[in-house]
């Protein structure tokens, strides 16, 4: 055998070897940092149609002095 084919197949080798370890790693590591989190109970589908009869069901829009007197009292130190 030729030595830069052995060489070549050396070097593959330990590409996919190291290739190997790294996902077996990766995956190990991103299943640690998503332990503690789960899926969603509810479907997002359904909060949204909740959330369009909740807002059908008469309540409006702020009216905008009343927001920026709230944002004047609160960036003045002053409270609610």
């Amino acid at each position: 055998m030729n030595s830069a084919v052995a060489l070549t197949l050396i070097l593959l080798s330990l590409m996919i070897g190291t290739g190997v370890i790294s996902a077996s790693w990766g995956f190990t590591a991103g299943s640690q940092a998503l332990s503690g989190i789960r899926q969603p109970d509810a479907r997002p589908a359904n909060a949204a149609a909740m959330n369009r009869e909740a807002g059908a069901k008469g309540q409006g829009f702020a009216k905008e002095s009343d927001i920026l007197a709230q944002v004047k009292v609160l960036t003045s130190g002053g409270e609610r």
